[in-house]
């Protein structure tokens, strides 16, 4: 089932194309790694999926209804701009922007108490937001973002400005999100994040979708049939149905990476090797998503 579904939609600003025709659905329950280059139109496709902008052309449906204004309170988005009333006091910002999505003042509360103890911050309740480092100003705004409860949780760059130890109690919420339901749209530049946590992807390339689906699908297209071999002795490698394309020895070592041809399986490279040398690493060489994504990217400027 598709908690979102992108149908042909584009949008110009006068003499620039942020999106053309771009179309894809996003699964529910998912972490949906929404990926480009600066400028590509990630930002313009978030803005209308939450409905500060509307598309010139095209239709996108929630939950199998056409968007309307209404399914935004289902909907949490933390920009990448972020933006919090700087004098307001941490505990009052939390519970205004939780009954503008809808909660009583009671229900707030209680969510906010069980948040603040979550990240460990309620002495932070009666702070000034100006009061806070940057750092601390993201956990704010990342509660706020999701104190709803919303089934749809789209996250601009939630990293930036984090250091590691808050960056990674960020990604467990985000997989505690989605464990509990929710569908999370995932916008980065950290290829290194997108690898970790997202389950599908879609890139976006001068305002045209040029790849998507599940990461693991993705990644299996994108496979050479190549392996990293490491061991001792001298390796020569005299078969038509394998080819080095790079080795290094040292002191009675190898290290070579050696792609399979003529539809040989890995098992007969290995025995191949095994006749030959002493292998001590056989593994396969396959293409990080940050790879997959520098190759689409010069291939659509290219296209």
């Amino acid at each position: 089932m598709s908690i979102l579904k992108i149908e042909n939609v584009s949008k110009h600003y006068a003499n620039h194309t942020a999106l053309d025709n771009v179309s894809f659905d996003i699964p529910a329950g998912c972490i949906f790694g929404l990926l480009g280059p600066n400028g590509a139109g990630k930002t313009s496709l978030i803005r209308i999926i939450t409905q500060i902008t509307g598309a010139d052309s095209g239709k996108i449906y929630f939950k199998d209804q056409p968007l309307k204004p209404d399914h935004i309170k289902d909907m949490g988005y933390l920009p990448e701009e972020r933006g919090l009333y700087k004098k307001m006091k941490v505990g009052e910002q939390l519970l205004y922007l939780a009954q503008l999505k809808g909660l009583s003042k009671s229900e707030a509360t209680d969510r906010i108490k069980v948040w603040v103890d979550r990240f460990e911050i309620r002495d932070w309740l009666y702070k000034n937001i100006e009061d806070l480092s940057k750092g601390m100003q993201q956990k704010v705004q990342f509660m706020a973002t999701v104190l709803h409860e919303p089934s749809l949780v789209i996250l601009d760059e939630p990293f930036s400005g984090f250091d590691p130890i808050n960056a990674n109690l960020i990604k467990d919420e985000i997989l505690r999100l989605r464990d509990n339901g929710a569908t999370i749209i995932f916008s980065t530049h950290r290829m290194e994040s997108v690898e970790e946590l997202c389950d599908y992807i879609a890139l976006i390339n001068r305002s045209q979708k040029v790849l998507d689906g599940p990461v693991k699908e993705v990644k299996d297209a994108y496979k050479t049939d190549t392996y990293q071999v490491i061991g001792n002795g001298m390796l020569l490698v005299t078969s038509p149905d394998y080819q080095v394309l790079e080795q290094h020895d040292s002191h009675g070592v190898f290290r070579a990476s050696i792609k399979l041809l003529n539809d040989t399986k890995p098992n007969d490279l290995l025995r191949y090797l095994i006749e030959r040398v002493e292998v001590h690493s056989f593994i396969e060489l396959v293409p990080s998503i940050n790879d997959i994504f520098i190759q689409k990217v010069k291939e659509s400027h290219y296209a």
